[in-house]
């Protein structure tokens, strides 16, 4: 008996050497957990032995346990490495078709040849779909999608509406509106152009021209023509009102030929802003005006030909330093000058927030929102299933998965551009394998006293 007992020692030692030996074979491996052999001794006896003289029969290997402790971060320069601090798993499933679902620590991601995000083994990370604004559909584990990166271009957006502020300088001398030619600088006072977008994303030049009006029974007043691509286009009323602006069909169409109308716009004798004059020659508290639909004579790329811009003179009348035009005794100045298009833009980078919301961001200076990256608890750790690759399987020990999203609850945050590193503490390791060694080295000098105690008797005559 006291051969096994002894055997049953050094199986245990060797065991222990083993769970050791594993520990430190890992402890450069992303998002590994450290082992610990768990031992219980053996004792048996019939209901009619005395208890009181029983020596126990060895020792037994009872569980090799999971130590699910945090692991300390190690910072990369991979927005798609993904470190979790706290609580949770990943979730991946082999294929994007597929259920199979598995659980990690490991956050190496990457992209494959179809721009999901996957593992090193090619498995890919789930996350849960979210809305326009970022806030999660669903939270639940059987609504995860898999996690990938758009590669087509953000939407272009075409201009509505341009807001500029300037300064007219109000010695100027005043120009013969009939004389206006745009291709000829001295038939108007100033000009400035802005970058505008059609539906389809493609760039145009707007330019403004304004011409200080030489009617000797007004001041103060400036016509302001509109041109998209060298060609002029009409201004209308944007107001809401019946009337139409000032055209100047007899001075601006005079010399294009095509009866272009334009805006006119009027200032205080100290240089504020009015508004924009009427058809009936009252200037208006309307900062606005608008150009005809700009056409398929412009628009030749097949953009959308009814496009139509505003043009916004006064941002905010309501604000207490408005942001309006004026007309002082100073050179031209445009010192605000904005519209709202966008081109088509592509994709320069992905940003995955604490939460593990995943935002695309393209060249057009637009982010979208793409997924949120999920994340999957247990209530009971250490009852998962161990695969290979650093990966779990649920368990009935386990628990049923629990998903939800980072820093909600019980969940821990998510660190982009950080690993997650082997918990395992390699001083410590290093002493438990002198322990077990030594355990071993005791159990095998047992073994060998019973053999000479064995061999002892044999010899007696």
């Amino acid at each position: 008996m006291s051969f096994n007992i002894a055997l049953s020692g050094v199986s245990a030692s060797q065991k222990d050497l083993d769970t050791t030996a594993n520990n430190i074979a890992n402890v450069n491996t992303v998002g590994f957990k450290e082992s610990r052999a768990e031992f219980g001794d053996v004792y048996a006896a019939s209901l009619l032995a005395s208890g009181k003289t029983k020596v126990g029969d060895g020792a037994l290997t009872q569980e090799v346990a999971q130590q699910f402790s945090q692991g300390s971060l190690s910072f990369t320069n991979n927005s798609l490495d993904l470190a979790i601090t706290g609580n949770g798993f990943f979730a991946t499933i082999p294929e994007i078709t597929s259920r199979d679902f598995s659980f990690t620590r490991a956050g190496q991601f990457k992209l494959d040849s179809n721009n999901f995000v996957v593992n090193s083994s090619g498995d890919n990370l789930l996350g849960f779909p979210v809305n326009n604004d970022g806030t999660s559909a669903s939270v639940a584990l059987s609504t995860t999608v898999p996690v990938r990166i758009p590669d087509s271009s953000g939407s272009p957006q075409q201009t509505t509406e341009v807001d500029v502020r300037f300064n007219l300088p109000a010695g100027d001398q005043a120009k013969v509106a009939a004389d206006f030619d745009p291709t000829d600088p001295l038939t108007y006072n100033a000009a400035t152009s802005v970058t505008i977008y059609d539906s389809l994303g493609d760039s145009h030049v707007m330019t403004y021209y304004f011409i200080k009006d030489n009617d000797p029974a007004v001041v103060n007043e400036w016509y302001v023509a509109t041109a998209v691509d060298d060609q002029l286009v009409d201004a209308t009323n944007s107001d809401g009102s019946d009337s139409d602006p000032t055209t100047a069909t007899n001075a601006v169409g005079a010399n294009t030929g095509n009866g272009v109308s334009a805006a006119k716009i009027s200032f205080s004798e100290g240089g504020d802003f009015i508004g924009i004059e009427s058809a009936d020659g009252l200037a208006q508290l309307n900062s606005k005006f608008q150009t005809e639909a700009l056409g398929a004579n412009i628009l030749s790329n097949g953009s959308s030909p009814l496009q139509q811009i505003t043009i916004d003179f006064n941002l905010d009348r309501n604000n207490a330093t408005p942001n309006e035009p004026t007309q002082f005794a100073s050179a031209f100045e445009v010192t605000s000058l904005e519209q709202d298009g966008l081109p088509v833009g592509r994709l320069t980078g992905i940003d995955i927030g604490a939460d593990g919301l995943v935002r695309a961001t393209f060249s057009n200076g637009t982010s979208e929102p793409i997924v949120r990256v999920a994340l999957v608890r247990f209530s009971n750790e250490q009852g998962l299933t161990q695969q290979s690759g650093t990966q779990w399987k649920e368990s009935i020990l386990s628990g049923e998965a629990l998903a939800g999203e980072a820093t909600t609850g019980t969940f821990g945050d998510i660190n982009s551009s950080a690993l997650e590193q082997a918990n395992v503490n390699l001083t410590t390791e290093l002493i438990d394998m002198i322990i077990a060694q030594r355990n071993f080295q005791a159990n095998s000098r047992a073994l060998e006293v019973n053999n000479q105690l064995n061999q002892t008797i044999l010899n007696i005559r």
